[in-house]
């Protein structure tokens, strides 16, 4: 069985987001940060961001910055797109940063549409792409354009067709369907979900902040669907706990692998964990269940779960919202005992920084700065090195000796990051790009 997927959707105008599509309600949440991040948090396994209504391509621009910045936030998949008029406009919402460019189609605008459509399907595949229409019949009446476009179907207001007819279009395209729906009872949600053809549902109650999205895949789930949730593959009694019935947890930042604190769980706080996907431990100064950042807002958000050897130690790695230290430290391990001198090999921690370096330089000018030189001559000049370096590595390449060709890359690879910090890219966002791929 495949497993299900629940999306919420956000419409974009003048670069703000919408609820519905007449954009008359705005997406509002208490919780800091953006809706690409708040999603993440709250068990969604992708975010839709629909670009409909713009009026010429000042507003495009802008609303495709405002994505790029929802889309940065995010730590699940984005499938943003809307209204493709020319294939440039296909590639601009994959730039943001998206996994999927969702192309809007209309019976009135498809015939200027399709060599857009034909040539994003050349250019990118059916995979990173996502067809988008409110209507059964314009696909029915285009199944030959449109079955070779994706292989997903975003259809809106999918609950004023039938069943019956969503099925049998799709089949002739291909494709699985995300449902986006008006439903806003459970039940009638998991009926659309159960559909064979139907991969996903979306929609306005399950883009509303008020809706559990947890409780509602831990019901579906329930029903006998399929869907991504924590399941742990071992039960408590394979532990082996200490004499209090706890197992020390060792607590990562998913992204960087540092480590933020040591904390204790027993089968309660383990299971509450699993359920709720926040990590919970159990307090042994209080003796109480403790929700990490039910008080302060700092909370862990669960993305994987390690057994030790022994099984008598757990490595959570988390996303962490603020501070995971109660002093308002990131890391509770910050007071240095000794060290010995060394020299940093981590790859991505020299990357980060070197780039903060020349970051910093750009914000507070060092004199007799190389890096500043050149941020003082322009793009024109960083631009023209980084074309210089790029030959030298062609030219040191034909040398039988490695030695030349690694200077010229790492030379290459400064001036690549002062033209990043110059253009307001980031080791992040090239990260983000590669790992889509």
């Amino acid at each position: 069985m495949k497993t299900k997927k629940v999306i919420p959707m956000l419409y974009i105008k003048n670069q703000k987001l919408f609820l519905d599509r007449l954009c008359t309600e705005e997406f509002q949440t208490t919780e800091k940060g953006s809706a690409g991040a708040y999603y993440s948090i709250y068990d969604a396994d992708a975010l839709i961001l629909l670009d409909l209504y713009w009026e010429n391509d000042t507003e495009h621009e802008e609303n495709l910055n405002f994505m790029r910045e929802l889309i940065r936030d995010s730590e699940i998949p984005v499938y943003a797109g809307g209204r493709v008029n020319r294939f440039e406009d296909t590639k601009k919402y994959l730039y943001t940063g998206a996994e999927k460019a969702v192309l809007y189609v209309s019976r009135e605008s498809l015939e200027a549409q399709t060599p857009a459509l034909k040539e994003s399907v050349k250019r990118f595949g059916k995979n990173s792409l996502v067809l988008c229409t409110d209507s059964v019949v314009i696909c029915n009446e285009n199944v030959e354009l449109l079955k070779d476009v994706a292989n997903e179907w975003l259809l809106l207001d999918a609950d004023a067709k039938t069943p019956e007819e969503i099925k049998n279009v799709a089949a002739k395209l291909g494709v699985d369907v995300i449902a986006a729906v008006s439903y806003t009872i459970v039940a009638e949600l998991m009926a659309m979900l159960k559909e064979d053809f139907v991969s996903g549902i979306s929609g306005k109650h399950i883009s509303d902040v008020d809706t559990n999205i947890t409780a509602f895949k831990f019901a579906c789930k329930m029903s006998g669907l399929n869907m991504e949730l924590l399941k742990s593959n071992l039960e408590w009694s394979e532990f082996k706990t200490n004499a209090d019935g706890m197992v020390p947890v060792i607590v990562q930042d998913y992204k960087t692998n540092e480590v933020l604190q040591l904390a204790y769980m027993n089968e309660e706080s383990f299971k509450e964990t699993l359920a709720s996907g926040k990590m919970t431990y159990w307090s042994r100064s209080r003796n109480e269940l403790w929700k990490k950042g039910m008080t302060s807002g700092h909370y862990q958000y669960v993305k994987s779960l390690t057994a030790d050897c022994d099984r008598d130690t757990i490595l959570a790695k988390v996303s962490q919202v603020g501070a995971a230290c109660h002093t308002g430290k990131r890391s509770c391990f910050f007071e240095e005992i000794a060290k010995k001198e060394y020299e940093e090999t981590n790859i991505s921690k020299v990357f980060e920084d070197v780039y903060g370096i020349i970051a910093d330089r750009k914000v507070n000018p060092k004199e007799g700065s190389y890096t500043n030189y050149l941020f003082d001559k322009g793009i024109d000049k960083i631009l023209k090195k980084v074309g210089e370096e790029a030959t030298e590595i062609i030219i040191a390449a034909k040398n039988p000796e490695a030695e030349e060709i690694k200077y010229e890359i790492a030379d290459f690879l400064y001036h690549v990051m002062v033209l990043m910090v110059e253009r307001g890219v980031t080791w992040e966002d090239i990260i983000k790009e590669l790992a889509n791929r």
